[in-house]
């Protein structure tokens, strides 16, 4: 029995190793990346994979059912929020004109948010009435 439990031990080190080591490329990554899509790109994917990794280290080296319980919920509520909250940010910045699709992902602005991207531009000729009042 002593076996299994220094087997576990060791899994679940290698585990918390590991998702510490994903969630310290994801902060690097935010530091260096340049532009916002990259460095979200770099908070959401290993950072959600290594608080996985995290949470299944944890449930391995304490072995409670309602640690168990509870480390399901975290996986499970990180993994339904930070998807949500990568693309929330990232359509307000595109709303915002933060992201240059010039070079591409134009074409996955939804229609009702691509009337928003450009300002309708007055091509009036026709100088404003001076004391004119609606």
């Amino acid at each position: 029995m002593d076996t299994v439990n220094l087997i576990l031990d060791w899994a679940g080190a290698v585990l918390l190793l590991a998702g510490a080591v994903l969630c310290l490329l994801a902060a690097i990554g935010l530091n260096r990346f340049p532009d916002l899509l990259s460095r979200m790109h770099a908070t959401t994917k290993p950072q959600v994979l290594g608080i996985i990794l995290v949470m299944f280290a944890i449930a391995i080296t304490l072995r409670s059912l309602s640690v168990l319980a509870t480390t399901l919920l975290v996986i499970l509520f990180q993994m339904l929020t930070a998807p949500v909250a990568s693309h929330m940010i990232a359509r307000a910045a595109v709303l915002a004109g933060q992201v240059d699709l010039s070079q591409g992902g134009a074409d996955c602005v939804p229609a009702d948010d691509a009337a928003n991207l450009d300002p309708p531009s007055d091509d009036s000729d026709e100088p404003a009435e001076e004391g004119s009042r609606a």
